[in-house]
């Protein structure tokens, strides 16, 4: 027997439909409230650090001969030229160790590589690599480049052993931004009789640039801060003259370190001083990434 239609039928079921779509709206803006939330603490909280650090060292790091100056024992006196300069050698051979390995590395997994059983061996591997904690890394470069290849040390060491520390976060990093390339550019450039080679370095790598820079951005700035490694390395917190690749160094985190650990209340002011020297660093770094990448963008 035939079951007659009732038109209050679809009245209930477009009201329970209705009710559905209002409560899942509710959800919705009650998670939005909460990560806009967790938005702002963070914010708060990044504000509260950058006032109590410009309040304590403002005046010190802009008075006379801070930036240019050596380091003195009075909290007063002296600058932090050595250790500015030991910063950016260790940045631009980060760079100049890292980007090229790192994105090899990274072309040959994601283009070259069979799919096999020790590809993903290496992949896990990696992944890995980038969570261990830096003073593994100091470790490594102790025995390594100090002790194995004579290094001793030196700022090379201190440089190499940040290379390894940011090594894994570019390949990382440099896989997901060539990943993200769509196959069909790569299938249109084989179409046209293009070589691998050529269709890599022409489309694929002007593609995933904005995505590898992120990742350079990310691991520079890490490898910048770090102190741990760089204090088992041999890095020293005084220094009176401008290092080389193959002399004693020191960098702005161990400079910082040095300071806190004075008990004079002056080297607080001279140590936020130098934390402000170490931000507008990174900032300056990541502005010309930043600058490259939209650029590459826009293109």
């Amino acid at each position: 027997m035939a079951t007659s239609y009732q038109p209050n039928d679809s009245l209930d079921l477009g009201s329970e439909f209705t009710d559905n779509v209002k409560s899942r709206e509710a959800l919705g803006k009650v998670f939005e409230l909460l990560f806009l939330l967790g938005l702002l603490i963070g914010l708060f909280v990044l504000a509260l650090l950058l006032f109590d650090i410009l309040r304590d060292g403002l005046a010190r790091f802009l008075s006379p001969g801070f930036l240019t100056e050596t380091p003195s024992r009075f909290p007063d006196q002296g600058g932090i030229r050595p250790a500015i300069i030991s910063s950016i050698l260790l940045v631009v051979v980060v760079i100049v160790v890292t980007v090229p390995i790192g994105v090899g590395a990274a072309l040959y997994l994601e283009e070259y590589a069979p799919k096999a059983w020790w590809t993903a061996i290496i992949e896990i591997n990696i992944s890995n690599l980038a969570g261990v904690p830096s003073i593994v890394y100091g470790l490594l470069g102790l025995g390594v480049f100090n002790y194995l290849l004579g290094f001793g040390p030196a700022l090379i060491s201190g440089a190499l052993t940040l290379s390894l520390l940011s090594l894994p976060v570019i390949i990382v990093t440099a896989r997901e931004a060539i990943r993200a390339v769509p196959d069909s550019l790569r299938n249109a450039s084989y179409g046209l009789g293009v070589t691998k080679w050529r269709t890599i370095s022409n489309h694929v790598i002007p593609y995933a640039i904005p995505g590898i820079l992120t990742g350079v951005i990310i691991s520079v700035s890490r490898a910048i801060g770090d102190a741990a490694s760089l204090i088992v390395v041999g890095a020293v917190g005084f220094l009176t003259f401008d290092p080389g690749l193959f002399q004693r160094f020191m960098a702005l985190p161990i400079q910082i370190y040095g300071y806190i650990t004075r008990p004079e209340p002056g080297f607080a002011d001279a140590a936020a001083a130098t934390i402000i020297a170490l931000l507008l660093l990174i900032l300056v770094l990541n502005g010309v990434a930043i600058y490259v990448r939209q650029r590459f963008s826009i293109h």
